[in-house]
């Protein structure tokens, strides 16, 4: 799963593929299982057909599936729950068969699992907050495993939400020693999704391409018309009507990385910097944990420098 084409996990973050997953062993074959199956290849006649005949013969009873094939990039992309009472790894044998025919990226995981993530902050709790209320009330599918700041400001959010909370400075001068703290980090604890939740810090371009598809940003979409540390203030004196934010996978390219999501919010005359502020807040922890939803349950496939997103 190391192609464009799909949000794969990169080296030394888990891969959320079962073959290499830390997931739980497939059940018996007398207990039925719900799995996903997410798939990109080269576009061409014949390929649901093929995949829906390969789950068929396996007994597999499809609830549902998406599809989608772009002109532009001459890709198809699939997603397809199923249930099945077959053991996953005749399954997986099956497909592996499928995708040299194909020349497929895929991966199958169990419906619902929720991703080790490693979620990494700097001072501002309002997306912290979010995702670990989320994680734990309202059925947001990750499992999170560490907390890690630059700062100690928000330990106590982690700490309140149970969990753990590691505090990395990063100065120029201990940037390659902070990042290679954190990539221990992430082997350790086995993690499958990091999540810049307003983490202020530049990832250097040598870790984001090790951690490829696999870290999501969050950041207001004033970008690039107001950059800075104070875009609030920027977009109030500009008398603004809009105010969004934009969640995304990291890139070497600053802010560019393929889309997940976005979404925006109506601005008044009346604003202040500190209202402007609060509802940029609002819409970056909303965008964000749709973003993180979507990404967990294998909603999202990269498509060069764009995602399909089967919402």
């Amino acid at each position: 799963m190391n192609t464009p084409a799909t949000p794969s996990a990169p080296s030394g973050v888990s891969p959320a593929s079962p073959a290499a997953s830390a997931s739980p062993a497939s059940p018996a074959a007398s207990d039925p299982a719900h799995l996903v199956l997410s798939l990109s290849c080269p576009d061409r006649p014949g390929i649901v057909h093929a995949v829906s005949g390969v789950l068929a013969r396996r007994g597999g009873n499809i609830t549902e599936s998406k599809q989608f094939g772009d002109e532009d990039s001459g890709l198809f992309f699939m997603r397809v729950q199923v249930m099945t009472t077959v053991p996953r790894e005749e399954l997986e044998k099956d497909l592996a068969e499928l995708a040299e025919t194909y020349t497929m990226t895929w991966s199958l995981d169990e419906v619902g699992r929720p991703l080790r993530t490693l979620i990494m902050v700097s001072k501002e709790g309002h997306c912290l907050t979010d995702l670990l209320f989320r994680a734990r009330s309202q059925g947001l599918p990750i499992d999170v495993v560490g907390v890690v700041g630059n700062h100690e400001d928000l330990r106590p959010v982690a700490e309140f939400y149970g969990a753990p909370f590691t505090c990395i400075p990063v100065t120029r001068e201990t940037k390659e020693a902070a990042e290679a703290e954190l990539l221990r980090l992430v082997g350790e604890l086995d993690v499958e999704l990091v999540v810049l939740a307003r983490y202020m810090q530049i990832l250097s371009p040598a870790l984001c391409e090790r951690l490829h598809g696999g870290v999501i940003n969050i950041h207001h979409s004033f970008l690039p018309s107001f950059k800075g540390a104070n875009p609030y203030r920027q977009a109030h004196q500009r008398g603004v009507k809009l105010i969004g934010a934009t969640a995304h996978y990291v890139t070497a390219d600053l802010d560019e990385g393929p889309i997940i999501e976005q979404d925006v919010t109506r601005a008044a005359h009346e604003d202040t910097v500190a209202t402007l502020r609060a509802k940029g807040q609002d819409v970056e922890r909303r965008v964000l944990a749709q973003a993180v939803r979507w990404h967990a349950e294998h909603r999202v496939l990269l498509n060069g420098q764009r995602t399909v997103v089967f919402a």
